[in-house]
């Protein structure tokens, strides 16, 4: 685990947040809000360091603090290390958002490609990874009385055009959200976002070559009228974990009202 601390003062009473994932998409837009809503920010990433790094002037730019953090979140040692730096630096924990997670390239109907080992790997970040950092962080959110916000997607509550680890890891990161909010409760809240297809670098690899013709039909279905972005679900996330106090074991689909309406 490698980290970087820019500028903390130890003395500063602002809240602190961790961001899992953090280098890019709703991880960065995550990070971003909360620097401008008000917190210091723990910016980890596991591969990406220039992208990272981009996040980190971002949040500081928006007048946070912060420590960058490499770890990857499946391995448990690691993301204890991770924890402990956050303890070291900040003395505190007030929000954690569990962001990171990553895909498979194999297609939903190509089940005889997918291998045992790529299939695991799925479940390692996005199921236990998740359930690794929320253990580790579990002591400083109860003494903070925090709230902690998972990132779960649209295709973890119905079916969808995504690789099936990833689906199905996604139905458990909405299964545990309703389990920690049990038994976490009453010291933490948790709380988990759905979002639908946002725009991005994520239904890009998805779509391929029919990204553009197939977003511009799903906004036109929305009765919004347009896809959600990275910043719609950084607001939500934001939202959850700093007010709506009594919102707790909900999964908040962002998606401009296409699934209620299909």
């Amino acid at each position: 685990m490698r980290y970087y601390l820019a500028h903390v003062s130890t003395t500063d009473t602002k809240p602190i947040a961790l961001v899992t994932g953090a280098s890019s998409g709703i991880g960065r837009a995550a990070a971003v809000a909360l620097a401008a809503h008000g917190f210091d920010v723990a910016i980890n990433y596991s591969s990406s360091e220039k992208s990272a790094l981009e996040t980190v002037r971002l949040a500081e730019a928006a007048g946070a603090k912060t420590l960058l953090i490499k770890c990857d979140v499946s391995d448990d040692p690691s993301v204890k290390q991770m924890l402990a730096s956050v303890e070291s630096t900040f003395g505190r924990l007030d929000a954690l958002v569990n962001n990171a997670g990553i895909t498979s390239e194999v297609g939903p109907k190509d089940m005889d490609a997918m291998t045992p080992e790529a299939w695991d790997r799925v479940f390692a970040v996005n199921v236990r990874g998740m359930f690794q950092v929320t253990r580790a962080a579990v002591p400083m959110l109860k003494a903070a009385r925090g709230s902690i916000v998972n990132t779960a997607s649209i295709v973890g509550l119905r079916p969808g055009l995504q690789p099936l680890p990833y689906a199905a890891s996604k139905a458990a990161v909405v299964s545990l959200t309703k389990l920690f909010a049990i038994n976490l409760g009453p010291e933490i809240r948790v709380n988990a976002v759905a979002p639908g297809w946002m725009e991005g670098d994520w239904m890009q690899r998805t779509l391929g070559d029919r990204y553009e013709d197939l977003m511009a039909r799903r906004a036109k279905a929305t009765p919004l009228k347009r896809v959600i972005d990275a910043d719609d679900v950084a607001e939500v996330i934001v939202n959850l974990l700093v007010s709506n106090k009594m919102v707790n074991g909900e999964i908040v689909v962002v998606d401009g009202g296409f699934a209620s309406s299909t």
